[in-house]
């Protein structure tokens, strides 16, 4: 995934696919991870806030080694 095809599944313009749930939380998952959830405009950022404050999706965790 990158952050075209994310973008163009979350916002429902990809050619000829109807995304399920499942592939739109993992665009959204994507661009958390990311972090251009946080640098697009202000929907991307609302939104991703709301999905992991529901549970859907979660905050990038780091691994101290």
């Amino acid at each position: 995934m990158d952050t075209f095809i994310a973008c163009s599944l979350v916002e429902g313009f990809r050619d000829g696919e109807n995304a399920t749930e499942a592939q739109l939380l993992e665009a959204w998952q994507y661009l958390i991870d990311t972090g251009q959830a946080y640098t697009l405009q202000g929907w991307y950022g609302r939104t991703a806030n709301n999905l992991i404050a529901r549970g859907l999706c979660h905050v990038k965790t780091k691994c101290i080694t």
